[in-house]
């Protein structure tokens, strides 16, 4: 016989106007599935198609095959998270304590710490916040919501952003609020509630409304309420505890489980990873989280103030204590049903494909577009070139993934985003909070991906892209030129760091920000080996980044640098739940992008104008790359990488660019941190030419450690070729422009042709 399961634990759910889709991965090799989810509704078209020559209009795509019309079907969102355990309380005790800690990040409405609820039918027990941020305790006997059960608590209340033990105890009627070990609110009522049935789900971060719409034999309900906030230690009792007892376990700060026969659940949140959590009491009340949570944010003993420089190790920190982060917007997998499946021919060119979706809105037509990147046939030969597609810079910005979407077709997105429609649906991304306030530490890979279009913008004047438009012109010329290559996504070079292998030139394209160690070794043993890098990418190997190990989550701990989304007062969240390693800028976790680029981050500027942006100036007219086997025609002081008009885009510098360790340097204000220095130049490093960015049109430069600086002179990225001495040569353009004045720039042309050449390459 089965054994008995619990009620059933329904998320919530949320119905998002429009037409979304995404692919259950962002590449497939040619030859191999690849399956699609979308919510539509109205009637949609949706084709799959190679994107052509033509980087402003899908006029020149390769369309490789056409679906039948869709119908309508909205596929709902269900955000929030939480723990659902799957074994609540099914007798309620004549004796009872809840107490848990907590850290709210916003307050407005009622949020349930711990609660047992399906509202208002089935309603057990509640340790919750009130929207004035109060402690309230509800004590019930299982059936119907009765308000004079309910206590809050008086005086003050609980501070944002700030640890509080609160704690509840039932006894004979009596029921006491404890806020910080000191009583807070005391209720008596003349009957007793004993041996009451309870039904409810149990959740930790979340409460739940009866669900009217279910089938099932048992109650389901439908979580709500959730904890935008963190938690730490929550843990039921079978008797109320004392006073003393009360203030011995605030004294304690989280750091100890509850013991003791009594205990009916205490969860530790000391897994730091995953989305099990486990009961340490006897009842194995264990528990799955949804919707993720955020790991490794410390518990209330800790002082995330950890030093910037020093070998702080978290597994090392017995005050540390452990907590789980909630936000009521926490979506990281959509969950929709696959609504189209297609198989790439095993003959397709590999590149960036897009299923596009056509539908009418307000008689007019839209374009959403669901990217993905085609990799060779696993048996096809090596084509010369690789080139790694950015995908992980894509995701970081992809802010609204339900964004509304426009009849034109290109679009703007900001660094937050676009419009997100009504309702609000989850819209946080590396740059941009969650809706109250917490960081973004982790974006998923299964949602909707609009920011990754072919034609979205981000500046309007200047037609200028960062993200996955800004990678097409490179691979347009070489197309163009007769070059063969084939493409990868960020995951899969993380996924396999060897892919490199075999290859004569790697081309790092774009705007390639965020690598994760297993890339940074992968591309460090390629160079050793003696591989050949050609980066036409700015703000390159900036943050560091982990997967889980599904590969469905992306997780990133941004502190220290603009665009932070943790504040230097909580540097000590910056390690990573998925492999416990630091977080944030990749020169501070033992993976510095300049050790295998030669180049680093000077600073970024404004993308609406065009007098932003500047030319390169040729310094080295006389080495080879300019002269074999062609002749670049090009004398010192001359400037290309440009149209050759002045103000008009493309150019190659601008938005974010890269220099030499010795640039930074010579540009720095003030003294570095006590005990450090900047790196020197490695040997072999040669600067071929010198970028322009006319600072005074606005924008923000650094030195090495991220202090503010001012250049006197319009100093922008460096182009060099490095031989390295420790294997492998590289060409960096130090721009992320760079590929976008190879478009239209013939001398850039013939430059690039000369690195090939000379890398081995051969058309």
């Amino acid at each position: 016989m089965a054994a008995a399961r619990g009620p059933v634990a329904v998320p919530r759910e949320m119905r998002v106007p429009g037409v979304h889709g995404y692919a259950m991965r962002e590449s497939v090799a040619a030859g191999g599935a690849i399956e699609f989810c979308v919510s539509a509704d109205v009637p949609y078209g949706f084709e799959i198609a190679r994107l052509g020559h033509d980087p402003d209009s899908p006029a020149r795509d390769e369309v490789v095959h056409r679906f039948e019309r869709g119908a309508p079907r909205v596929q709902p969102i269900h955000p929030g998270s939480c723990v659902v355990v799957e074994k609540g309380l099914r007798s309620g005790p004549r004796e009872f304590t809840v107490e848990a800690w907590v850290r709210a990040w916003a307050f407005g409405r009622w949020q349930d710490v711990i609660a047992q609820m399906a509202y208002p039918e089935k309603c057990d027990f509640a340790l919750a916040i009130s929207p004035e941020g109060r402690a309230g305790f509800y004590f019930g006997d299982g059936g119907e919501f009765r308000g004079s059960w309910a206590l809050v608590a008086e005086g003050t209340p609980l501070q944002k952003g700030q640890w509080h033990h609160l704690a509840a105890t039932q006894s004979s009627g009596v029921r006491r609020v404890w806020v910080d070990g000191v009583l807070a609110g005391e209720s008596r009522e003349s009957e007793a509630i004993e041996g009451a049935e309870w039904s409810a789900p149990l959740r930790l971060g979340a409460g739940g409304n009866a669900d009217a719409q279910a089938a099932a034999p048992r109650l389901a309900s439908r979580s709500e309420d959730f904890l935008d906030g963190d938690l730490a230690m929550p843990a039921l009792y079978g008797r109320a505890l004392t006073a003393g007892e009360i203030a011995e376990r605030f004294a304690q700060k989280g750091l100890r489980a509850a013991e003791g026969r009594e205990v009916l659940g205490c969860w530790p949140l000391d897994e730091e990873k995953g989305d099990r959590v486990r009961d340490a009491s006897s009842h194995r009340r264990h528990g799955r989280i949804a919707n993720h949570g955020t790991w490794m944010i410390g518990g209330p003993s800790f002082d995330a103030r950890v030093p910037r420089f020093g070998d702080y190790d978290p597994a090392n920190d017995p005050e540390r204590g452990h907590g789980l982060r909630f936000a009521s917007d926490d979506l990281y997998d959509c969950g929709w049903e696959v609504t189209h499946r297609f198989r790439v021919p095993r003959d397709a060119k590999p590149g960036i494909y897009v299923g596009r979706l056509r539908f009418e809105q307000n008689g007019e037509e839209h374009l959403q577009h669901v990217t993905f990147v085609v990799r060779k046939a696993r048996l096809r030969r090596k084509a010369p070139i690789l080139v790694l597609c950015a995908t992980n810079t894509w995701r970081a910005y992809s802010g609204t993934p339900f964004g509304k979407t426009s009849a034109k077709l290109k679009q703007v997105f900001g660094t937050h985003g676009t419009d997100n429609p009504a309702g609000d649906p989850p819209a946080f991304n590396f740059y941009r909070n969650h809706a109250a306030g917490q960081g973004t530490y982790q974006q998923g890979l299964r949602m909707p991906w609009p920011a990754a279009g072919p034609y979205v913008l981000y500046g309007g004047p200047t037609n200028y892209s960062h993200l996955m438009r800004a990678e097409r012109f490179a691979q347009i010329w070489l197309e163009q030129a007769g070059y063969e290559f084939d493409v990868i996504a960020d995951h899969d070079l993380h996924r396999d760091p060897d892919l490199l292998r075999g290859y004569q030139a790697f081309l790092i394209n774009g705007h390639s920000e965020y690598w994760s160690m297993p890339m940074y070794r992968g591309l460090e043993r390629y160079l050793a080996g003696g591989g050949n890098a050609i980066v036409l990418s700015g703000n390159s190997l900036f943050w560091r980044v982990s997967y889980n190990a599904e590969g469905t989550i992306l997780e990133c701990r941004k502190v220290d640098a603009p665009g932070d989304q943790l504040p230097p007062e909580r540097r000590g969240e910056c390690w990573h739940s998925q492999d416990g390693l630091r977080g944030g800028l990749t020169n501070e976790c033992g993976m510095p992008g300049w050790k295998l680029i030669g180049l680093t981050t000077l600073g970024w500027n404004n993308q609406g104008n065009p007098k932003n942006f500047g030319p390169y100036v040729a310094e080295r007219a006389d080495h080879f790359l300019f002269n074999h086997p062609e002749r670049v025609e090009l004398k010192p002081g001359e400037k290309f990488g440009w149209t050759g008009r002045e103000n008009e885009t493309p150019l190659a510098n601008g938005h974010e660019f890269d220099v030499r360790l010795s640039t930074l340097a010579a540009l720095q204000e003030k003294p570095s941190p006590d005990g450090l220095s900047v790196p020197p130049d490695p040997g072999g490093m040669v600067r071929l030419a010198n970028g322009i960015i006319p600072w005074k049109e606005g924008g923000a430069a650094f030195d090495y450690w991220f202090n503010a600086i001012k250049p006197q002179t319009d100093q922008g990225g460096e182009m060099i070729y490095w031989e390295r001495a420790e294997g492998g040569r590289v060409f960096n353009a130090g721009s992320i422009g760079s590929g976008w004045a190879l478009w239209v720039d013939p001398k850039l042309q013939a430059l690039m042709r000369n690195v090939l050449h000379h890398f081995g390459v051969k058309r």
